[in-house]
């Protein structure tokens, strides 16, 4: 008789061993918990961009287009790399950092494309359709930059405290002489 278990033998451990489905979309609902899924408005104003066929100035179009393909594509990588658990792969960087530097530059260059393609738009339903996109995307992104402030601040104080403790701890162990008999004292 064919055991049931000996298919799974075939298979790399590491396959067999690999998180499963409930497991990534626990990832995915967490790096999408904090407005992440609302940056689609980012795609949206990206696609209301791309269906324009003329435009005679086209300096203000063209820095929209660019802007909102880069916040989107630097965003999905990192929402990719998020819901998968790569980032903690790379323990260097300082994830929360460089979440804030990209909402933060993303808010910043939104607000700039949006006001540069709202004063030179030729009012076609295109062009009015992205510069509300593109402002929905910037309160997104705002707002997010806010949070991940906050979530930045106070992972700094908790490494600060714990580095405080750490030296506080080091000093009162290296004071006291009388429980470390390699150390003897001078005075005896």
């Amino acid at each position: 008789p064919v055991r049931a278990v000996r298919p799974w033998q075939r298979f790399p451990r590491a396959a067999v061993a690999a998180p499963s489905l409930a497991g990534f979309k626990a990832r995915l609902d967490g790096a999408l918990g904090n407005l992440g899924w609302w940056k689609v408005l980012a795609l949206i104003a990206f696609i209301c961009i791309e269906t324009i066929m003329e435009c005679s100035p086209c300096e203000g179009l063209y820095f929209f287009e660019f802007v909102s393909c880069s916040a989107l594509v630097v965003t999905g990588v990192l929402l990719l790399m998020f819901s998968l658990n790569l980032h903690t792969r790379i323990p260097q960087i300082n994830w929360n950092l460089t979440d804030l530097v990209n909402t933060g530059l993303s808010t910043f260059f939104f607000f700039i494309a949006s006001v540069v393609l709202a004063a030179l738009n030729h009012k076609t339903g295109a062009e009015i359709a992205a510069v509300i996109f593109g402002f929905l995307a910037m309160a997104v992104y705002a707002v997010n930059t806010y949070l991940a402030i906050k979530k930045w601040r106070m992972n700094s104080r908790q490494q600060n405290s714990r580095q405080t403790s750490d030296y506080i701890r080091a000093r009162t162990e290296s004071r006291e002489v009388e429980h470390r008999p390699e150390i003897q004292r001078l005075d005896a």
